[in-house]
């Protein structure tokens, strides 16, 4: 049996500066739905991606500036390069014997961590 993540609540202050962040970045926002007063959902995907992040009203408990996620991609350094042209503070390339990683914070200082590795053992 499979088991795939597909949704990740991150925690933020700012609703749509959160969003304008995010698709700066280069995800996808999925969709923005205010379900009531207190609950605002917004599903961004990034690119590639089968699985998604959720922020807004009523989403989670969690304080702002503590989710951090991990996120494999193809190259390191072109991802990097991708946050640096949208004018998104990253890292310089880490080496790493388990591969390459950059790392970036959200506004809210959420942290990510990209991850390059030559081979995965699910793909």
């Amino acid at each position: 049996m499979d088991w795939k993540i597909e949704l990740i609540p991150v925690p933020v202050t700012d609703v749509d500066r959160a969003k304008a962040f995010y698709q700066k970045v280069g995800f996808n926002a999925d969709h923005d739905h205010r379900v009531h007063e207190s609950l605002r959902f917004v599903q961004l995907t990034p690119p590639g991606s089968a699985c998604s992040i959720v922020i807004g009203d009523g989403i989670t408990e969690k304080t702002p500036g503590t989710q951090e996620i991990q996120v494999v991609v193809a190259d390191a350094e072109a991802a990097r390069k991708q946050l640096l042209d949208a004018g998104v503070e990253a890292s310089e390339v880490d080496a790493q014997a388990w591969g390459n990683f950059v790392y970036f914070r959200d506004p809210d200082g959420n942290s990510w961590s990209l991850q390059a590795i030559e081979s995965r053992p699910n793909g």
